[in-house]
């Protein structure tokens, strides 16, 4: 990997844009990736610069003669497609799937359907739109259940109930970040994640990680800012199981068509060992405590290796095009 990187003209990147903050519910999860990344480039001697949707317009990305960037965004209008149509209008190449696969990941009941319509296994649910819609996917699906909005990330709005009488406040929880509403069936197992970098046939998964939250709670805090949250990678699962894994990853990679990179959650059920695909993060964090960056180690690509390969392929839906 490190002779691959030593072939990147780095001056042929030209000048770059880290897309950082923005205006979703996690705007403080992108500005520390972003400053992550924005260093990490820098280091390498990237022409970088420091970008933030919300404090200027994005045409000024063409105006200030940004040749490509790296979005560091996360959440509403970073990466549900929006940006990256206006990075496609403006010309701009950028880290990351396309506008389709961006927008269809976001939304985890559009993903859900794909995924089932393929033949990938993912947890039954219900779409909820009241408290009673709630009650009734609680009826349908069992208990435990998972109540989560359908386009939001980083567990923002998630609970887990087991009664009738917590519907209520995770169904006002979720809506507040969405109308729409995602019931889920509530796999127990063990947790793990896997990136895939690359695009189409040729991509390939980085190593499993197995995850081991405080009381299986892997939530907003435990994911960003907290050290009690435990990270296996090498995964320590049994080798058929890993590779499965890492087989999966890559069909809910092509299936979606992404490109670039994402990284696919997967629970192992422990009653039968079936794998159910969660959902796939088309962008995801590069902090301190984010798991691309720990399975990219785990391979002997440093931080700053991978913030280098993912902005020389920055690509357009345009520019893919063009090639075919």
């Amino acid at each position: 990997m490190s002779e691959t990187m030593n072939n990147i003209d780095v001056k042929a990147l030209g000048k770059v844009a880290v897309l950082m903050g923005g205006s979703s519910a996690e705007r403080e999860v992108s500005l520390m990736s972003g400053k992550g990344v924005l260093a990490a480039l820098q280091s390498k001697g990237v022409d970088a610069h420091a970008f933030d949707p919300s404090q200027q317009d994005l045409g000024e990305l063409r105006k200030q003669g940004f040749a490509r960037c790296f979005i560091a965004l996360h959440g509403r209008h970073g990466e549900d497609g929006t940006v990256q149509g206006a990075l496609e209008l403006l010309g701009i190449p950028y880290t990351g799937p396309g506008v389709m696969a961006s927008s269809i990941a976001m939304d985890k009941i559009m993903t859900k359907r794909i995924w089932r319509f393929e033949g990938l296994s993912t947890p039954e649910w219900r779409m909820a739109a009241s408290e009673q819609d709630t009650r009734d996917a609680l009826a349908a699906l069992g208990a435990p259940m998972i109540v989560k909005p359908a386009r939001e990330g980083s567990t923002l709005g998630l609970s887990k109930i087991s009664t009738p009488e917590e519907c209520a406040q995770a169904y006002a929880q979720a809506s507040r970040y969405d109308p729409e509403v995602l019931c889920e069936q509530f796999i127990e197992g063990v947790e793990t994640t896997c990136a895939v970098l690359g695009q189409g046939r040729s991509a390939k998964a980085l190593p499993v990680i197995r995850i081991v939250a405080p009381d299986g709670n892997y939530d907003y805090q435990n994911k960003y800012f907290t050290d009690t949250t435990q990270y296996f990678c090498p995964s320590e699962l049994p080798d058929e199981m890993d590779a499965a894994i890492r087989d999966l990853a890559e069909k809910a990679f092509r299936t979606l068509g992404c490109r670039g990179w994402s990284r696919a959650d997967v629970m192992v059920r422990a009653s039968d060992q079936q794998l159910f695909l969660l959902e796939i993060n088309t962008s995801p964090g590069m902090t301190s405590h984010s798991l691309v960056p720990m399975a990219a180690r785990a391979t002997g690509m440093s931080y700053e290796d991978l913030c280098l390969h993912l902005v020389a392929h920055a690509s357009s839906d345009a520019a893919q095009g063009a090639e075919l």
